[in-house]
């Protein structure tokens, strides 16, 4: 473990780390996917950021509590015992992939801005983002620092279609809607909230991310608690704005069908031109995103196989220390995961993969709370995040849930022959 002055992120540092963490791809798709839910997606976003806040205070004094712990998964493992480890670990990873399969598929939408027959079915969408799937794998084949150069130039570019939404809700705030379109909003509904909820946490998944490299934090005691609240209401605010603010300005029936929601409002404000630079800033962060999930996805088995959780063919790396097999097995999956669901309608896709992403990484989330009301940390707030994560699984539906678990028990096996020759 790295000593004190050994650690150099900061409480900013920390911060940046929570914040790219959880700005990805889930809200360049979100106005389109939640349009439908009008007034219900707002209070799914406060229901959402209140339920991570929980979740993430869990997850700070968890990692304070185990200062020796080399992330959530290892602590879960300590306190729930090494199965529960496994299969809370494999889940998160089956969270990845699969997170990267909905990845894919936004980028290949607002690509479609440009070349449409990339999306012009089910199936040319599914196709080209599992093209694209397998371009980052080769990139990541390469080693961890050309994927790095990557995505350091990417990161900076993804938050200017959020800046430009930003700038034109001000606008239409500032001259009090006028010259907007005819906006139908659907009212508040209790039983759309929970459906609701489960999309909007997809794009909250993320705001771990500080205490997973609390190792690495100065003060983790005070800074991963100060930063994971501070960088998860800041953009859980920005979200709110920006994804509210295009589903209650713009017709819904439109954006709802949209397959470039960010692309169409400022299209419909700035002009075409300005709408094909905003979907061509999209995409490019949504590759960002991808590359660097595809690094993570190989990454996390890996971190088990040298833990003695998986055997140790799994923790296997090339000359340029990449773990091939994994990354290439992660990267089958989620072609495998868009392809097998192609026979869905263009919203019908998305929609399944988020609520699986969602559900695979709400385990984590769980076994986090299980373990600080095992160990007595926080059980008030560990007791409420419980029921939060509960809820969102319900929210993601049985077929996505049932997959999610099908999915995580496939760890068992390999758990079990973690100590046989290889």
């Amino acid at each position: 473990m790295a000593s004190p002055s050994q650690r150099p992120f900061g409480f900013w540092t920390a911060t940046a780390l929570v914040v790219g963490g959880m700005i990805g791809s889930g809200i360049f798709v979100l106005p389109g996917q939640l349009a439908p839910y009008g007034w219900t997606s707002v209070a799914a976003w406060i229901a959402g950021i209140a339920g991570a806040m929980l979740i993430a205070w869990v997850l700070a004094r968890l990692t304070v509590a185990f200062p020796g712990a080399t992330g959530v998964v290892a602590i879960c493992g300590e306190g729930l015992g090494p199965v529960c480890g496994v299969l809370v670990g494999w889940s998160y990873w089956v969270g990845i992939w699969s997170a990267n399969a909905v990845i894919a598929l936004t980028a290949v939408r607002y690509l479609a801005q440009f070349v449409p027959a990339l999306a012009a079915t089910t199936l040319s969408l599914a196709v080209s983002a599992t093209g694209l799937i397998w371009l980052l794998t080769l990139l990541n084949l390469g080693g961890a620092r050309l994927a790095g150069l990557f995505q350091v130039t990417t990161t900076v570019l993804k938050l200017l279609p959020l800046v430009a939404v930003l700038l034109i809700l001000a606008g239409v705030a500032l001259t009090a809607g006028h010259g907007a379109p005819a906006a139908a909003r659907p009212g508040f509904a209790w039983a759309e909230l929970t459906p609701a909820l489960t999309l909007a946490f997809f794009a909250i998944v993320g705001f771990e991310a500080a205490s997973v490299a609390a190792e690495r934090v100065r003060d983790p005691a005070r800074n991963v608690v100060r930063a994971t609240l501070f960088g998860l209401a800041l953009t859980g605010v920005l979200y709110i704005i920006v994804c509210s603010g295009i589903i209650f300005v713009l017709p819904t029936a439109p954006l709802a069908a949209a397959q470039a929601p960010f692309a169409l409002f400022v299209a419909t404000y700035w002009g075409g031109g300005a709408g094909l630079a905003t979907a061509a800033f999209a995409a490019i962060a949504a590759i960002g995103a991808l590359n660097g999930w595809t690094l993570v996805q190989g990454e996390v088995p890996l971190g088990m196989a040298r833990a003695g959780l998986l055997p140790r063919w799994i923790g296997r790396t090339s000359a340029r220390d990449v773990p091939i097999a994994m990354l290439l097995v992660s990267s089958a999956l989620a072609s495998l995961l868009v392809l097998s669901n192609a026979t869905r309608s263009l919203g019908g896709l998305l929609d399944f993969m988020l609520r699986l992403t969602a559900a695979a990484t709400i385990w984590l989330y769980v076994g986090a709370c299980l373990t600080a009301l095992i160990k007595r940390i926080v059980p008030a707030a560990a007791a409420a995040g419980l029921a939060f994560a509960g809820w969102a699984l319900w929210g993601a539906g049985l077929e996505a849930v049932g997959l999610s678990l099908g999915l995580m028990v496939t760890a068992l096996p390999l758990y079990l022959l973690r100590v046989a020759p290889d």
